[in-house]
């Protein structure tokens, strides 16, 4: 059989289709899964609270359920535990027909009592759509390492939005991602339309943790470059949804003469190229030249009429927060200087306990 273009275009329809089938029917599973939990976990509070049966008796009704469904897996001791504090967690602002009391009971300095503020968003459709998207084990850890109704509102939302792993969702909430998105130091609001600042604003954050480099490997920018590239999925976990890497030493020409952008991507989003320039060291208002340049040539020879603007950010060890505000102040080119960090370097008292390369030298 001779496959044309329309046969090749039916194929990758149908596939299209039964992807997004098998994604629906998976979303419908996981949500009847927290669904049972939230109710499972509803009556035994209940009846643990007004039987005042002591914690032992859920590893008794775990025994009883499995005796009853053999095979039955979700409902081990351990297991009913976590349902239960999900449901106290959860129950009253999604199954219950009536307005928890939940948020009255937590005083004024209680760290839940912020929920009173989100109470409206976290029963809202979308809040819904987002937190049926992930899985138990997402929500057990966010219920048990976020602490503020925000921050857990923030991160159910996020995992939802950009298909987080378990592990990703974890690393995020590790580094504090909800305090940080959105801090990054920039010029948004003077070099962008009014339609975009919001979503920069919100895309780019003022810290980004490169855990996957050594801060003692690093002897320069283009070695510090080269890590990122060998490790590119995970600096674009990094970064956050919708950023596709174009290229790193992405060549320049202007008049015969060559520059180069460290790294290159483009923001789906945004609709715009956007260009990080890396330095191993302390910021410097130079810096916010450079990129400046790489800019107005990205607009003017490599951005495509129906792009926005191309956005600059300045990737450094450590800046000062001033001196960054007086760099960016006055430049029409949208851009923004965060730092980053490693987290795998030696802990000084490990450094002090190890010889150094010279007396490795002599031991050999």
């Amino acid at each position: 059989m001779k496959i044309d273009k329309n046969y090749a275009e039916l194929i990758n329809t149908l596939k299209q289709e039964i992807i997004s089938s098998r994604y629906h029917a998976a979303r419908l599973v996981n949500k009847e899964q927290l669904v049972l939990y939230l109710k499972t976990g509803k009556m035994l509070s209940e009846k643990v609270k007004g039987q005042k049966w002591g914690t032992k008796v859920l590893e008794q009704i775990s025994l009883d359920l499995q005796k009853e469904l053999p095979g039955l897996k979700g409902f081990s001791t351990s297991n009913l535990k976590k349902i239960r504090l999900f449901a106290e967690a959860y129950f009253d602002l999604l199954i219950s027909s009536t307005p928890s009391n939940q948020f009255d009971r937590n005083s004024p300095n209680s760290e839940f009592s912020d929920a009173k503020f989100h109470s409206e968003e976290l029963r809202s459709e979308n809040f819904q759509l987002a937190f049926y998207g992930i899985s138990f084990s997402h929500h057990f850890s966010i219920l048990t390492k976020v602490k503020t109704w925000p921050a857990r509102f923030f991160y159910i939302q996020s995992a939802s939005a950009n298909f987080w792993s378990l592990a990703v969702l974890e690393h995020h909430i590790e580094n504090k991602l909800f305090t940080k998105e959105g801090k990054l130091q920039n010029n948004f609001d003077q070099a962008l339309q009014d339609s975009l600042k919001p979503s920069a604003k919100r895309m780019f954050k003022d810290e980004y943790l490169l855990d996957f480099i050594c801060n003692e490997e690093i002897e320069d920018e283009r070695t510090l470059e080269q890590q990122v590239v060998l490790n590119i999925r995970n600096f674009i976990l990094q970064m956050g949804k919708g950023f596709c890497f174009v290229g790193n030493q992405y060549r320049l020409e202007v008049d015969g003469d060559e520059f180069f952008i460290d790294l290159l991507f483009f923001n789906r989003h945004l609709q715009c190229l956007v260009a990080f320039e890396l330095k191993k060291g302390k910021f410097k208002p130079a810096d916010i030249g450079q990129l400046n340049f790489y800019l107005n040539v990205l607009d003017e020879k490599i951005k495509l009429p129906e792009e926005n603007s191309s956005i600059g950010i300045v990737l450094c060890k450590e800046k000062n927060n001033t001196v960054v505000e007086f760099a960016i102040k006055s430049v029409d080119k949208a851009m923004g200087v965060a730092t980053y960090k490693t987290s795998k370097q030696m802990p000084e008292e490990m450094k002090r306990i190890l010889p150094d390369a010279d007396q490795l030298a002599n031991l050999f």
